[in-house]
């Protein structure tokens, strides 16, 4: 069995406008274990998790990003423009689309048309 990557860690002030966004890509809410619920949120697609971490003063790198494959990348490209998110088109490599945007907390976001090769 290979190693796989669970899930991504955001610092966040108010989580529900970032699990909006999330939703847009195809994440639902899950639970956290109870010792957890107080201090983050997460959510879930296809048993990868972004855990939303309450913060009072959150970090949010320039650079660093998470990076996620769609699950239908012009639908879900769609959803982030109509919901008012800026996404900048990037350059695409292996033949595939790929494009960022930001969380309402200010998180970098890839969203890849599909994994590399």
């Amino acid at each position: 069995m290979c190693s796989v990557v669970h899930h991504v860690a955001l610092e966040v002030t108010d989580p529900e406008p970032d699990v909006a966004f999330w939703a847009l890509l195809g994440f639902e809410r899950v639970e956290p274990p109870p010792a957890l619920r107080e201090r983050a949120v997460w959510v879930q697609r296809d048993g990868q998790q972004v855990h939303l971490l309450l913060s009072d003063d959150p970090v949010v790198p320039p650079e660093g990003h998470a990076a996620v494959v769609a699950v239908d990348y012009a639908r879900d490209t769609a959803a982030l423009r109509a919901a008012g998110h800026e996404v900048q088109d990037r350059t695409p490599h292996w033949g595939a689309a790929r494009c960022s945007a930001r969380t309402p907390s200010g998180h970098r976001v890839e969203v890849m048309e599909a994994p590399p090769g």
